[in-house]
């Protein structure tokens, strides 16, 4: 690794270097076997130190025995191949609309370059991982996403290809993930006439998460987690207590979508949901492996 503020391993006193590996060894126990649903988005997916980080950790994590599956987003290298092409993205209610040229660039740059970025990165790291869009073996049936009006429920917007989602068959994953391989998804849904639909990536996260009864969903951030209304960082949350800090404003704006998906993940069975910031190197490593919190947990209850 090039970068400074990352740890000089070889200066860490063996009895020191024993005891992280030993906090680990709980963890590594609890959770083999386990599957964990991984978010990864932000600075953690276009800082090149923080990609290799990335996948060295993924591929750890499969290698200790659990099971993770990579659900990415895009939304920056979207708007630079827009861009390139001369058009300008439009956004109704922090919502892209996505025309059919939209989506075309939208497929191009979401299964081919950044889903093949990812594969690679965590080949090179030792893994095995595959690529896979919402079509392959059916594994995300969606509809065209109806956009009511925030002021006026009576008021819909037409936003193009932008899909939610009508069911997840999460055979095509759950048959990789028995075979040493590691799911990598793009958050591309298809419809009833095989049309692509665009899909917000923390809700293909979280309903994923959901069907293949994933123990944790970890979402990579550009924040520290959920800070209260001093600016700390509160470690530990349970849906409960994300209801109330939504009602009195401490929790607002692009955390809310974020914390939606959360919330609905840890209400349908899904253990834990990290919400970790992806700008620390090997972040989700040491929210996953060790005592120490590196964003917020929150607890199905």
């Amino acid at each position: 690794m090039t970068d400074t503020t990352d740890v000089d391993v070889s200066r860490i006193a063996p009895r020191d270097k024993a005891e992280i590996l030993a906090q680990a060894l709980p963890y590594i126990r609890k959770f083999h076997g386990k599957t964990l649903v991984i978010k990864y988005g932000g600075n953690a997916m276009t800082d090149p130190a923080l990609q290799a980080d990335f996948a060295e950790d993924v591929v750890l994590l499969k290698l200790v025995g659990m099971n993770p599956v990579v659900v990415h987003g895009g939304g920056p290298q979207i708007e630079a191949a827009l861009g390139r092409l001369g058009k300008k993205g439009e956004f109704i209610q922090g919502m892209r609309v996505t025309d059919a040229e939209t989506m075309e660039v939208v497929e191009w740059v979401l299964a081919g370059e950044v889903q093949q970025d990812i594969v690679g990165l965590i080949n090179q790291a030792g893994g095995k991982a595959v690529g896979l869009t919402g079509r392959d073996g059916g594994l995300i049936r969606a509809r065209k996403l109806k956009m009511v009006d925030h002021k006026d429920p009576s008021k819909e917007y037409d936003v193009g290809q932008v899909g939610e989602i009508e069911a997840i068959d999460p055979g095509v994953v759950k048959a990789l993930q028995d075979d040493a391989f590691i799911p990598v998804v793009s958050p591309i849904g298809f419809g009833t006439d095989n049309e692509s639909y665009n899909i917000n990536a923390d809700v293909v996260a979280s309903k994923l998460a959901m069907v293949l009864k994933a123990e944790k969903l970890v979402m990579l951030t550009n924040i520290p987690g959920v800070l209260d209304k001093q600016g700390q960082l509160i470690t530990e949350l349970t849906a409960r207590q994300i209801d109330e800090l939504i009602e009195d404003g401490t929790i607002s704006g692009g955390m809310l979508p974020k914390l939606a998906g959360a919330i609905d993940a840890a209400k349908s069975g899904v253990n834990a949901v990290h919400i970790v910031d992806g700008r620390v190197p090997h972040s989700m490593l040491l929210e996953i492996l060790t005592d120490q919190a590196y964003g917020t947990m929150i607890r199905s209850h």
